[in-house]
Parts: structure tokens; sequence; C-alpha cells
């Protein structure tokens, strides 16, 4: 299956989510910096970068967070 790079998603993410958890600004902030779920970042693993994102992403709403979210679980 063929997935977007991370950074594109995070820079999609940063366009609609205006204020952004500061709970999940760092695993935002990593992500734009990762092509894949299968990159490190620092020492954590991509899989676990995208998990503790959405873990702090609940207060983001709407349609674009919707597909957002379903595309990141299902690279998980």
């Amino acid at each position: 299956m063929q997935t977007r790079p991370l950074s594109n998603i995070a820079h999609d993410i940063k366009r609609d989510w205006k204020n952004v958890n500061y709970a999940a600004k760092p695993y935002l902030s990593a992500m734009l910096d990762m092509d894949s779920i299968d990159d490190n970042y620092y020492y954590d693993t991509g899989k676990s970068v995208v998990r503790y994102f959405l873990g702090n992403a609940g207060q983001w709403r709407g349609p674009v967070a919707q597909t957002i979210k379903a595309e990141l679980r299902g690279m998980l």
C-alpha cells in the first residue's frame, strides 16, 4: 500500500488545526521531519510518534481530522 510521507501529512495537519494541543505539538513537529513511519526520531520510533500524536489529538475534530487520523491509524 502506498502511503504519503509523514512530513506531508504533518503539513496538512498544521494547515487545518490552528490551535494545536500543547501535548500534540512535539509529535507533530517530529512528523514534520520524518518521511516514513519506519523512521526513527531520536530515540522514538515512527510508530510511537504517530501513536502519541493520535493519543493527544482528541481535540482536533472535523472532516479533515477524521480523514487524516484514519490515514495515520492505517499506517500503524
